[in-house]
């Protein structure tokens, strides 16, 4: 069987333009997830994120398909609603993360840890 490689430096597009392939490779998330936090946590929608787990109130585990290629070079950020408030991603539990998992913490309004109604994440960094 034979497998074929393309190798491009620029993708062009045939109305919107071109962007480096670096632009690809370097700065696009590496994995996000869109879930819902109360009750039984249920993922909405995700990308290379294979399981969740409920840490207990305000608690989560994300668990990449694919890992990361280091346990220093990816940045986490996120948005959580609580209680049809602003709620707050309010720390990254693992430091330093592990290249297969991580985990964070919601908080309301009174900056205490409470299950977030969303909560949306997104992984930057490389890829093992």
């Amino acid at each position: 069987m034979a497998f074929g490689i393309i190798k491009a430096d620029t993708l062009t597009h045939s109305t919107a333009g071109s962007v480096d392939t670096n632009y690809v490779v370097e700065g696009s998330a590496k994995a996000w997830n869109n879930m819902n936090g109360t009750g039984t946590i249920a993922t909405r929608d995700s990308f290379n994120v294979s399981t969740i787990t409920d840490e207990g109130t305000g608690y989560y585990k994300h668990n990449f398909t694919n890992s990361m290629g280091s346990t220093e070079d990816f940045v986490a950020g996120g948005f959580a609603r609580v209680s049809g408030n602003l709620g707050f991603i309010v720390g990254f539990i693992n430091t330093p993360f592990t290249a297969s998992s991580f985990e964070h913490a919601t908080a309301g309004s009174s900056f205490s840890a409470a299950d977030a109604l969303f909560v949306t994440i997104s992984i930057h960094g490389d890829l093992a």
